[in-house]
């Protein structure tokens, strides 16, 4: 027993020793446990300052998000789609409802009518309507009829008289379908320079009138007088005269020159004909406008 009980003896020596190890274990521990945290944090500086920028972004994007409210801007309720109207809160049956009656050409023109249409309920009546946009002339409805759209109404058929063209007026042109102040314009002066129209089909040889305008122009006109055409002399005129003729160019006007020189003349329309460069779709009416 004595001997078993000298091993738990100290000396003092020992027992400093076993004070001091105890010390510093302390020391150690509580040095950890205060510098660890500034140890870590000095070392994962930058990279747990860019993750928390990050994260802070995140975070602020989430709560903007879940206190954001979706704004509603105003709008015609008769082209609400599919996609529009799921957003505002419509069951796919208002929806379909919706649809129904617009693809019978109708349109709604109150929140009332809306609703009627729809049968979408009080609450959400309330809640969207104020967002509605309708055409002025809806606001407007006694005047429904209003200048603004009387050219969408019917028109009665329009009796026709026709006229001789060569009398016609500016504003008579103008009231051709096609033709508008412009285009008028052009008609006189080619008229101008020609002294008179000899025939309805010169207008398809006149740059920028459709085939519907020409169609017009020949259910309103027709040529009746030709007292005032200026007829041209293409044997004597020099090709610089030759030349202004509405159908001629400078290039033709050349051809002519050598073609009446090495032939004597030009005797007749088939000499026309031979002639290079001469547009025989329109020889026949120059014919008309010719001395020979």
């Amino acid at each position: 027993m004595n001997k078993l009980k000298s091993y738990f003896l100290f000396s003092r020596e020992h027992r400093s020793g076993i004070f001091l190890l105890f010390a510093i274990i302390i020391v150690v521990q509580l040095g950890y446990f205060f510098l660890k945290d500034n140890f870590i944090s000095k070392t994962t500086t930058a990279e747990d300052k860019a993750w928390l920028s990050v994260q802070n972004e995140i975070d602020s994007l989430k709560n903007s998000q879940a206190t954001k409210k979706d704004t509603i801007y105003p709008f015609n309720p008769n082209y609400i789609t599919d996609y529009k109207g799921y957003k505002l809160g419509m069951t796919i049956q208002e929806i379909d409802r919706l649809h129904a009656y617009r693809k019978k050409g109708k349109f709604v023109n109150s929140a009332e009518e809306f609703q009627q249409v729809t049968q979408v309920s009080n609450v959400f009546l309330a809640k969207v309507s104020p967002y509605f946009k309708f055409p002025d002339w809806v606001k407007n409805k006694t005047n429904v009829t209003s200048e603004k759209f009387h050219k969408f109404l019917p028109k009665e058929k329009e009796k026709i008289v026709q006229k001789d063209i060569n009398s016609a007026t500016r504003e008579d042109l103008i009231a051709v379908y096609g033709i508008g102040e412009k285009l008028a314009d052009k008609i006189l002066q080619e008229k101008e320079k020609l002294g008179c129209f000899v025939s309805m089909e010169q207008f398809q040889f006149i740059w920028g009138i459709s085939p519907e305008a020409i169609d017009d122009l020949q259910k309103r006109f027709f040529v009746k007088n030709t007292f005032g055409i200026k007829k041209i002399a293409i044997n004597d005129l020099p090709m610089k005269e030759l030349a202004k003729f509405p159908y001629f160019n400078y290039a033709l006007a050349k051809e002519i020159v050598v073609y009446r020189t090495m032939n004597n003349g030009i005797k007749d329309i088939a000499d026309l004909t031979k002639i290079k460069g001469m547009p025989n779709e329109k020889i026949k009416i120059i014919a008309l406008y010719l001395e020979f």
